[in-house]
């Protein structure tokens, strides 16, 4: 299924589109927030997007190409894991490139993505954590409704020390 926006349109990843996010994924300052270190070699991008159009399989997550309309550019993508079914919920992430950032793009493919969430997969709840000073996710999350829900200490490590993260949640 595609989702589309004015601007966006959002599709299920595939192992085509490896290259294309490998410029993202080994970004220093795109991966600054993420809970793993930039990823130099591409085959391991490969490898990556192969495990998530495994786990997309499985109904365990789903990742979501985006696209823009008119250009057809490759913008980031957005996630949906930690899928629980039977609670009917899961967890938020998206990726931007560099050069899209302060678009808007991550706040229209994430609020077409959670508008799925709700009328046609049946989720009814959503959480996103973000890393303590990832200022630009949490406006995203803020603009889309989101509310912080806690504080999570030590949460992530990353580059050989503990992260803290925020905690969002949002109800449908």
């Amino acid at each position: 299924m595609i989702l589309e926006t004015e601007r966006l349109s959002l599709a299920p990843m595939t192992v085509e589109d490896a290259p294309l996010l490998y410029p993202f994924l080994s970004d220093p300052e795109v991966m600054a927030h993420w809970d793993r270190d930039p990823i130099e070699d591409p085959d391991e991008v490969e490898a990556t997007v192969a495990a998530q159009v495994a786990e997309m399989e499985e109904r365990r997550a789903l990742y979501w190409a985006i696209r823009h309309v008119e250009t057809g550019r490759f913008l980031g993508y957005c996630e949906l894991v930690d899928l629980d079914w039977r609670h009917h919920r899961g967890e938020l992430g998206f990726i931007i490139a560099r050069d899209g950032w302060g678009q808007g793009y991550a706040t229209e493919a994430a609020a077409a993505l959670l508008a799925h969430c709700a009328s046609s997969l049946g989720l009814k709840r959503m959480i996103a954590r973000t890393h303590v000073g990832d200022s630009r996710a949490e406006k995203v999350l803020q603009k889309l409704g989101f509310e912080q829900e806690g504080y999570l200490k030590g949460h992530v490590d990353r580059d050989g020390e503990r992260r803290d993260c925020r905690l969002y949640g949002l109800l449908f």
